[in-house]
């Protein structure tokens, strides 16, 4: 045993002094609505099978945009959502219901005091949808068809303050708009909510319905995307073809709990999330600081009371970017990471805010199935990443897992799971 887990077992019998660390965060439930499918259990058997949700997508979503290829949601989906709720509310806020919801149920729907739960749901581009469609209702029909419900559609705050609604939560609806960092942002802040003694229960995650024709072609002008007509083939995380990512949405959403408080209602305890890290780079709004990223990751792990060598995988950010997968890359080794590691975006896309919260479901999932998803269309690895990447399903014995996620405006977060 590491020195780093020796620590860590002293630290879990300590007493709970209402300090820092004291308080372990337990998840007692999760749920999921993703390009692979709606729940958690189907998009977590379609990981672990390598099956890609990349698709071409029809006119009615590109339009005239230059890039024809993404990760969208079956409409069918959403009609769980009443169509009340549909017409007030954006995509991705029904996301987040349709996720939070399963959660909520899963977690066996706890009896909590409404001041002691909270709501944290990041997102990076809010109701961007719903801003594109109103807009061209107000050019071609006018300005008496736009939404009455519009200004509250694309309020990036919308999917947290939605399942706040939902819940009946009075701790805080957080809203993290940290880009792609967001979701995972969500988390932290559903983990600090709690140790804090502010919060028992927080229903935190991730969610955004960007595939749209404004994005799809901002994206493709700052040569962000692949270019890669074959969808299923498109997203290529650390491999030395990768052209850039492939847009996704959907929403994914845990829910955090006061051990103590889940242990005396009797609730099922699926892992834990002992440990995350926040920090920004300071220096450029889309160019990373490998540097500071491995600073995140080394806190991260501090936070947990663990070390490089407790890491048993790593669920990488690896959007599929030339240089944002190297830059990664290099903050693994910077933070002396040598675990294997996976990038689930090769067969979801790039679902923005979503996903920090998606790879801290995969890999919670991962820990629990003793198995590692595979990163799929990785057929040669980058020999400037010297890593050991995951490209078949692999059996793993690990008990802790890194989740790394980094978003433009400089944003890193670095999130520690456990499955005991």
């Amino acid at each position: 045993m590491s020195s780093e887990s020796a620590n860590r077992n002293d630290h879990r019998h300590r007493a709970d002094d209402g300090t820092r660390g004291t308080t372990r965060v337990a998840v007692t439930g999760y749920g999921a609505l993703t390009p692979l499918g709606l729940g958690a259990e189907p998009t977590w058997s379609a990981l672990r099978a390598g099956r890609s949700g990349i698709r071409h997508i029809g006119v009615d979503v590109a339009d005239n945009a230059p890039v024809r290829i993404a990760g969208t949601i079956d409409p069918a989906y959403v009609e769980a959502v009443p169509v009340r709720e549909r017409r007030r509310l954006d995509r991705a806020e029904q996301y987040t219901l349709l996720a939070g919801r399963e959660a909520w149920a899963m977690a066996g729907r706890p009896e909590v005091d409404p001041d002691r739960l909270a709501t944290s749901v990041g997102t990076a581009y809010g109701g961007i949808g719903s801003i594109g469609i109103q807009e061209h209702v107000r050019v071609t029909e006018g300005p008496r068809r736009v939404s009455p419900h519009l200004v509250t559609m694309l309020l990036p705050n919308g999917p947290a303050a939605w399942l706040s609604i939902e819940l009946g939560a009075r701790a805080g609806a957080h809203a993290p708009t940290t880009a792609c960092a967001a979701g995972a942002q969500g988390l932290a802040t559903g983990l600090d909510l709690i140790r804090a003694g502010r919060a028992d229960v927080v229903v935190a995650g991730g969610a955004d319905a960007g595939v749209t024709p404004l994005s799809l072609t901002g994206f493709a002008q700052m040569r962000a995307l692949s270019t890669n007509p074959d969808p299923a083939a498109a997203s290529r995380p650390f491999d030395q073809d990768r052209d850039g990512f492939v847009l996704a949405e959907g929403a994914v959403v845990l829910v955090l709990e006061r051990e103590d408080h889940a242990r005396a209602r009797g609730a099922t305890v699926y892992g834990y999330l002992d440990g995350a890290s926040v920090t920004s780079d300071g220096r450029d709004i889309v160019n990373a600081d490998p540097a500071n990223q491995a600073r995140t990751i080394t806190a991260a792990l501090r936070d947990a009371d663990a070390g490089p060598a407790d890491v048993g995988l790593v669920h990488a950010h690896a959007t599929s970017t030339p240089a944002g997968d190297r830059n990664e890359s290099d903050a693994l080794t910077g933070a002396g990471i040598t675990a294997p590691v996976t990038a689930t975006k090769s067969m979801t896309g790039h679902m923005l805010g979503a996903s920090g919260a998606a790879g801290a479901l995969a890999a919670l999932l991962a820990l629990r199935d003793h198995v590692i998803p595979p990163t799929v269309n990785t057929e040669k690895v980058d020999p400037e990443i010297p890593h050991d990447v995951v490209t078949e399903a692999r059996r793993t014995d690990a008990d802790l897992a890194l989740v790394n996620s980094f978003g433009f405006g400089g944003h890193n977060v670095a999130l520690v799971v456990r499955s005991r």
